[in-house]
């Protein structure tokens, strides 16, 4: 017996070889749901910065449409959303409604976006132009 090394070994079960088995695969299943979770995130961020991008658009539009239009308001006053009407078209946007009262124009601008999850919504900008009164002293 002192001869004999003493040998130890593990004995594998079949319970151990079914643990073992059923790790096997499960990061690419992590790395999966990983992937989709940043997917959707991105997806969102990209929705938020086109909205922000469609807002500005339509509140610009606005702004140059109004001051087209006091402009205009001063040499032709039944002109005047006409000209607003076709700078907000160039801006990718329509003319909502226009109103001239004296030479003060009043405009309102929109424009229609389709978003993948929250589906269609419009967007609309206001501005008002005239010309600048000044107070004496």
């Amino acid at each position: 017996m002192l001869g004999e090394a003493m040998t130890f070994h593990r004995s594998i079960t079949p319970r151990t070889r079914m643990n073992k088995h059923k790790e096997r695969g499960s990061a690419t299943l992590w790395g999966v749901a990983l992937m989709g979770l940043l997917m959707a995130v991105a997806g969102g961020l990209a929705s938020v910065g086109a909205v922000r991008v469609a807002r500005h658009r339509v509140d610009s539009a606005a702004d140059l449409s109004a001051l087209a239009a006091a402009r205009a308001a001063i040499v032709d006053p039944e002109g005047a959303c006409g000209r607003a009407a076709a700078l907000a078209r160039r801006n990718g946007v329509q003319l909502a409604a226009c109103e001239i009262t004296g030479e003060i124009a009043d405009v309102r601008t929109s424009l229609s976006i389709t978003l993948p999850i929250a589906g269609a919504h419009t967007l609309t900008g206001r501005s008002r132009a005239g010309p600048v009164t000044m107070s004496p002293g």
